[in-house]
């Protein structure tokens, strides 16, 4: 095995001294959640990649680390940090693996955040602080088998039967379904509107069946979230949001923490690269001597620092509470498209080795594979930057 993949010896890129631009707390907190990705995340990770399996161990990890719901408030469990300490952290947990950053984006952004935006008083103080800890897990039941891109053609629908709610119908490609204590979930009451509601795992006729031969986000949990005739209590149900945009909020959350996450990918293919291009020695000098090679690693150096510079102006500005959805929508579509590229051009580098489990640039191409369709695919988010440029919906 090459020394270089027995310990995690990654180093961040910062090309255009960015640090310059983070407080003593943003740096603090992105060395713990480094420390942390390292000695837990990066010895186990290529295992549990092989074996399509989730370390379930990890989940105390990521509590303790502040990767749940940062930046809901500390009455709630949260740490009440700003957006970019959010996204700090997922960007060095994605470092690790995007399956992992799944697992931590789903709980805050499409659980808890939910929770405590929508949400009562009562639901907010029953889940957020367990949710915050790892004690409860969660997920997030939107997409359906026949509704991806157009989650408002959804079928899965709520009667009011007077003291409860009947829930039927399913969910599909959610993660954190297969072990998830709870599932906030998006179904149409009897006039078509879109509500959302708690759901806890006992509830007689819920089940979720869990997806197996993936290529992609081994190391995560995905499954299904069946609904038949489950009864929902009412205070389960968010009272004051109706319609697309309540799913739609969360998925911005997510989105946000996605386009910092999928940067992490990218800078450790990166970093991964660029440390073999030096040592692996070819025609009696190392391949980093190569203009081709250079070539690749000047490239990605550029797309990692024009990203860099986009997610932490994007942050700067949903700190501020002025971002706009389809602001995020161009960042999470960015960082996606040059993590995969990145990932490609740094796999050929490694030649042979490129494609085994001693090094982590295979299995992060793999996972980007999803997170590049995930949360909005590629093709949708650019008809969103289309559309607010030009005015005119393209998608119908």
């Amino acid at each position: 095995m090459n020394k270089s993949a027995k310990k995690d010896l990654y180093e961040a890129p910062d090309y255009y001294l960015l640090d310059e631009l983070l407080s003593e707390e943003h740096k603090l907190i992105r060395s713990t959640t480094r420390d942390w990705v390292k000695k837990e995340v990066s010895p186990i990770i290529e295992d549990y990649a092989q074996k399509a399996a989730f370390p379930k161990q990890l989940i105390k990890g990521l509590g303790e680390i502040g990767a749940f719901g940062p930046t809901i408030p500390v009455e709630y469990g949260g740490a009440g940090l700003d957006y970019i300490a959010y996204g700090i952290i997922m960007q060095e947990i994605e470092r690790g693996d995007s399956g992992i950053r799944s697992t931590a984006s789903v709980q805050g952004s499409l659980v808890m955040y939910p929770i405590y935006t929508y949400g009562t008083e009562a639901q907010r103080k029953k889940y957020l602080p367990k949710l915050a800890t790892g004690e409860l897990m969660g997920c997030f039941g939107l997409t359906e088998p026949d509704h991806g891109s157009n989650p408002s053609g959804m079928v899965t629908n709520i009667k009011d039967k007077d003291d409860h709610y009947l829930l039927n119908g399913a969910k599909m490609w959610i993660s954190n379904a297969p072990f998830a204590d709870i599932a906030v979930v998006w179904a149409k009451d009897e006039s078509g509107k879109i509500r959302g509601l708690i759901v806890e795992r006992g509830m007689e006729g819920f089940t979720t069946p869990e997806t197996h031969n993936k290529w992609s986000l081994r190391a995560s949990a995905t499954g299904e979230l069946v609904f038949d005739n489950v009864k929902i209590p009412k205070e389960n149900i968010f009272p004051d949001i109706t319609g697309i945009k309540g799913p739609l909020g969360c998925l911005n959350q997510a989105r946000y923490g996605i386009a910092w996450g999928a940067l992490g990918a990218a800078m450790d293919c990166y970093d991964t690269a660029l440390r073999y291009s030096k040592e692996r020695i070819q025609f009696d000098r190392p391949i980093g001597g190569f203009q081709l090679q250079q070539k690749k690693l000047a490239e990605m150096i550029t797309e990692i620092t024009k990203a860099q510079l986009l997610v932490w102006r994007l942050g700067v500005l949903k700190s501020e509470n002025r971002a706009t959805p389809e602001q995020i929508s161009m960042a999470k579509r960015n960082s996606v498209e040059i993590a995969l590229d990145i990932a490609r051009n740094a796999r050929q580098m490694l030649g042979g080795m490129g494609i085994t489990g001693e090094y982590s640039i295979m299995r992060h191409m793999m996972n980007l594979e999803s997170v590049v369709t995930y949360e909005g695919t590629h093709d949708i988010h650019l008809l969103i930057t289309g559309m607010d440029v030009t005015g005119i919906n393209a998608f119908k």
